[in-house]
């Protein structure tokens, strides 16, 4: 039982690193993907409110501090070269790919290795140029059922292993 965030950071990682960036640079575009995408549900579903329009004083600054973006699962992740490599960057700042891993082995605990190579058997049964188009399309397939709307926000729902497996074997 986990909630979805954890699963789309570890399936975006994964995905990442499938289409060639490397470990840390993939854990931290998955982190900045399920942030992200989180972002967009809290606001549909009214729980975060979008950013305050026709304020007065100078102009915010445009931008996330990215120098470029990088699409995975069918979203634009902002990112930037740093002397570590290529990073995700949430306002201005690299996302470290330490603290994604923590954020990962607390969310999966002992599951965290089995999972993760279940999601690399179904990045592997692709060719990287099909999984990019794809990708989050097969995340909705696995993911957690959690209830619709408000109630499901923050929900834990099963992740479903062999379901995982099967995709990747009829894929």
């Amino acid at each position: 039982m986990i909630n979805r965030a954890p699963v789309l950071t570890l399936w975006g990682a994964v995905v990442a690193q499938r289409l060639g960036f490397d470990r840390a640079a993939s854990l931290t575009l998955g982190k900045a993907l399920a942030g992200l995408s989180a972002q967009a549900k809290g606001r549909r579903l009214g729980i975060y409110q979008p950013g305050k329009q026709g304020h007065e004083g100078p102009p915010k600054k445009v931008g996330l501090g990215e120098d470029f973006w990088v699409e995975i699962c069918g979203r634009p992740i902002p990112a930037k070269n740093t002397q570590d490599g290529v990073r995700a960057v949430v306002k201005d700042k690299p996302i470290e790919p330490e603290s994604v891993e923590r954020y990962l082995g607390q969310k999966f605990g002992d599951e965290l290795a089995s999972v993760q190579e279940a999601m690399a058997s179904l990045a592997n049964a692709l060719e990287p140029e099909i999984l990019a188009e794809q990708a989050y399309g097969l995340y909705e397939r696995f993911r957690p059922e959690i209830p619709g709307g408000r109630r499901g926000w923050g929900a834990k729902g099963e992740l479903d292993l062999s379901l995982i497996a099967s995709l990747a074997a009829n894929v």
